[in-house]
């Protein structure tokens, strides 16, 4: 993610995140890649791409004459991302650097990919400006973030645990993720793109067993880190069964939104 960015995850929940968090992601992520319109030769960017969910699926569609690259500023996730990244692909360039000085000449990408990254750039007119330096003339942009959490039980779930069990800042990181649609939008006119479209994506996504998915999922973000850190490991454990007795008993599958946002360089 950006520098400063409201997402940061240490030591072992980049891994953590790869596996728990796939289950959320995978339906958005290929919303995501269907917008962006890819081709057989493509050249895809995956901004603050995390462990590579979004370049792995670009990967496939821009085929072996192709290039994708994923750029992040933690080195952590991006290890993830060189490890899990299928080698029937061409090869996917990983990079740390933030959003806002990406490493790439000028219209060096016919696409640019965001998957649940733009909310959190510290600046995100600045990070939007650097990403259409580096998009073509006509090229696409295409970003998705979560709606309001009204939107999805689990969400509704997830914010009264960090309520009652979190610190100000485990709120605060929380809430920041979520919403942000209509600023993208505007950052987005103001960076140098244009014909954005904005619509709400709703998936039933059918998740593990709760018992073992809800502590493990906590514990891959930043505002479950942000509980064990300054309340202790036995806070996250209290978050995730305030978390589990909220959601319905006879089912895993929960309603999630999230808004897809494209523009056109």
């Amino acid at each position: 993610m950006a520098d400063a960015t409201g997402f940061h995850l240490k030591g072992s929940a980049p891994e953590r995140y790869e596996h728990y968090v796939a289950p959320l992601m995978a339906p958005f992520v290929t919303a995501l890649v269907d917008a962006a319109d890819l081709y057989p030769g493509a050249t895809v960017l995956d901004l603050a791409c995390g462990t590579g969910f979004a370049a792995r699926a670009a990967a496939a569609q821009a085929g072996p004459t192709g290039r994708v690259a994923g750029v992040d500023l933690n080195e952590g996730m991006l290890k993830i991302a060189v490890a899990c990244h299928p080698r029937l692909y061409p090869d996917i360039e990983f990079t740390a650097a933030p959003a806002d000085d990406l490493p790439y000449p000028d219209a060096t990408f016919d696409a640019v990919l965001c998957q649940q990254g733009a909310q959190f750039f510290p600046d995100l007119t600045a990070a939007l400006r650097e990403t259409a330096r580096v998009t073509r003339p006509g090229g696409r942009f295409a970003a998705t973030v979560w709606s309001h959490p009204d939107d999805s039980p689990y969400f509704v779930a997830q914010r009264h645990a960090l309520e009652r069990h979190g610190a100000p800042e485990a709120v605060a990181g929380f809430r920041s993720a979520f919403d942000t649609a209509d600023r993208v939008i505007t950052d987005l006119g103001r960076a140098g793109f244009h014909s954005p479209t904005r619509h709400d994506l709703t998936f039933d996504i059918t998740l593990p067993p709760l018992e073992d998915y809800i502590p493990g999922h906590l514990s891959a973000i930043p505002w479950g880190q942000s509980i064990a850190e300054t309340e202790g490991e036995d806070a996250l454990t209290r978050a995730a069964d305030t978390i589990r007795a909220r959601l319905p008993t006879d089912t895993t599958t929960f309603p999630f939104t999230a808004t897809l946002v494209t523009a056109v360089r």
